[in-house]
């Protein structure tokens, strides 16, 4: 069964290099900063800001194989790409890519619940229907951009990336100068911390950086695309290393290790008042909510770029449920109620547990793949390959391990949900697909 679709021609150079590191440090820094700190501190104790150093480098590590097949074959479909060249058009390539899709959807409600819980912050509201509420209307925000096309993202994008980036190094270098560089997360720690809880934050330091991806997704609308893919990403992994440490100590010279986790989810905004009084809270509060709405904005552009690409591939089904026009502006309806859907029924800690697991295993399936398969092709060392993948085992076997001690649910979740993409995908292909191929083949 084949499909019709109105494929929509991908605006080619439309992406500078600046503005691809925009969005790159956009997604990153949105999800990473905001979200992510109080629960990084919470399984790493004090270290955590070394959680965020060990993150950068297993990124690096795994940042190679996507650079070393994106310079051959730079594509909007990026990761899709790369899985079909890899392991050629069945249910493995198509179940990692839709995994790597799914991560990026989960990370969307990650940063819109995040948005919400920071612009609740100024009321007292911690809880309650209103961060749903807010979170559904920052995504809808985004898919209004989306709609506008790419040119209206990179150039959005690039203006609340540099709003982003300069108020979170001066909230960073005013809470150290106020606090007199002392680091008050060493002190009065009241919980055991573990070896293992430091290599289980990892995964979730991993999440801070992974919007690298992005870039690689972004591929075919970079200018210059065989210089400028690889340089985009190794450009934002840098900068994210130093925005997120410059964090990571101005919150822990403000809050002790007790107060960070008691402040998970808005960490960076209660750090801001002993640093910086009522003016540093709420200029936090307008920070976090520019710099999640420009996460949400930047993953849902990559997102239902990658799900159009797989429909086009055919590597996923596709329903128009009645819409028209081109696909794109189809697989953007699909990301938007999906995030909404995770924003409404999960918290940030679970939403940001499933965003590791399937980012990891996805992840690893490309290691695999181009260490198996690709490596002679796109020049790739075998050394530096095997060596992202075991980094990915290791930390998916401490966050595992972890995650079973505190919330056993949350694995069953990721298994049941992992497994059901692979079955799912292995029944649609074996159907459809197959035949079509093979037939294409014989012709």
């Amino acid at each position: 069964m084949k499909h019709n679709h109105d494929k929509e021609p991908n605006d080619e150079g439309s992406i500078s290099l600046s503005g691809a590191v925009a969005m790159g440090t956009g997604v990153m820094i949105g999800a990473g900063i905001f979200a992510l700190t109080g629960q990084i501190a919470q399984l790493a104790g004090p270290l955590f800001p070394l959680a965020f150093v060990a993150g950068a480098v297993v990124t690096s590590f795994s940042a190679y194989s996507y650079i070393k097949v994106s310079n051959k074959w730079p594509s909007s479909g990026g990761i899709a790409m790369i899985l079909q060249k890899a392991y050629g058009p069945g249910a493995i390539a198509a179940a990692a890519a839709l995994l790597m899709a799914i991560s990026m959807v989960i990370a969307e409600s990650l940063v819109a619940r995040t948005f919400a819980t920071y612009v609740l912050r100024p009321f007292d509201i911690a809880g309650g229907p209103l961060v749903p509420i807010l979170a559904v209307g920052v995504i809808i925000f985004a898919f209004v951009v989306n709609i506008a096309g790419s040119r209206s993202v990179g150039s959005l994008s690039l203006v609340m990336a540099a709003i982003k980036i300069g108020g979170i190094a001066l909230f960073g270098i005013a809470a150290l100068w106020s606090s007199g560089s002392q680091f008050a997360a060493a002190s009065a720690v009241s919980t055991d911390f573990d070896a293992v809880g430091f290599v289980a934050s990892v995964a979730l330091a991993i999440l801070a950086f992974k919007g690298f991806t992005t870039i690689t997704n972004s591929g075919g609308e970079i200018t210059d695309p065989h210089r400028n893919v690889g340089r985009t990403i190794m450009i934002s992994i840098a900068i994210c290393v130093v925005v997120y440490l410059l964090v990571a100590f101005a919150v822990g010279s403000s809050l002790t290790i007790d107060e960070i986790i008691a402040a998970k989810d808005y960490s960076l905004a209660e750090a801001a008042e002993p640093a910086l009084g009522n003016v540093g809270f709420y200029l936090t509060v307008v920070l976090a909510a520019v710099a999640t709405a420009s996460g949400v904005l930047a993953s849902v552009f990559a997102v239902s770029r990658m799900l159009a690409m797989l429909t086009e591939m055919n590597m996923i089904p596709h329903s128009h449920f009645g819409m028209s026009g081109p696909i794109r502006s189809h697989t953007l309806v699909y990301t938007v109620v999906v995030a909404s859907i995770l924003a409404i029924f999960f918290d940030l800690s679970r939403i940001a547990s499933l965003g590791a697991f399937f980012y990891l295993i996805m992840d690893m399936i490309v290691h695999w793949g181009v260490l198996r398969y690709m490596r002679e092709k796109v020049g790739a060392n075998p050394i530096v390959v095997s060596m992202a993948l075991l980094f990915d085992a290791i930390v998916l076997v401490a966050f595992s391990t972890m995650k079973l001690r505190t919330d056993p649910a949350i694995v069953l979740y990721a298994a049941i949900a992992i497994v059901a993409v692979f079955i799912f995908q292995r029944i649609y292909l074996e159907r459809w697909i197959a035949p079509q191929a093979a037939q294409d083949h014989a012709n």
